[in-house]
């Protein structure tokens, strides 16, 4: 279970389903750009207290593109796609199948 430090979690309802959602509004992010307005959903959903604490969540609510950055925070995406490996790797079915293909590319040919 996340940490609600800021009110920022909801339920959405669709027809008979419902969802929980965290709301940027809490935070009242309007002026991040959009990029940073992902990574503060990441956080209010990640809070835990301990990896992710209250203060990663406002130090970046709070963001100054003129500022030096002054903390470090997590992210940790929900989803990791393999966009960038051959289209070979990606139709493999077996793990061993992808880390015996993946050591033949990551080896320089020189």
């Amino acid at each position: 279970m996340t940490g609600n430090s800021f009110g920022s979690r909801a339920t959405l309802r669709v027809g008979d389903s419902s969802y929980e959602i965290h709301r940027l509004d809490a935070m009242a992010a309007g002026d991040l750009p959009f990029s940073l307005k992902i990574l503060l959903e990441n956080l209010l959903r990640t809070e835990d207290g301990v990896n992710v604490t209250a203060h990663h969540v406002t130090a970046l609510a709070e963001w100054d593109a003129a500022a030096e950055p002054s903390t470090e925070i997590q992210f940790s995406p929900a989803r990791v796609r393999w966009s960038t490996w051959p289209p070979c790797a990606r139709r493999c079915g077996t793990s061993a199948a992808i880390r015996a293909g993946s050591t033949r590319w990551s080896r320089p040919s020189w």
